[in-house]
């Protein structure tokens, strides 16, 4: 299931918080860096959000 930028944002800090969409870019970043080897298991889709992989 692919989540979007808006649909993390509203899941996490809630619909009333105004969050750059930009600003979940920088925590997957950093949620990458901390996986390491990982970082492969959130998968990117472009111009849409973000989905948990399956071992790659």
């Amino acid at each position: 299931q692919v989540l979007t930028r808006e649909q993390i944002i509203n899941n996490v800090w809630g619909y009333s918080t105004l969050v750059d969409s930009r600003t979940i870019d920088v925590h997957i970043l950093r949620l990458r860096k901390a996986l390491g080897e990982y970082s492969n298991y959130i998968g990117t889709v472009f111009g849409v959000g973000y989905r948990l992989e399956g071992k790659k």
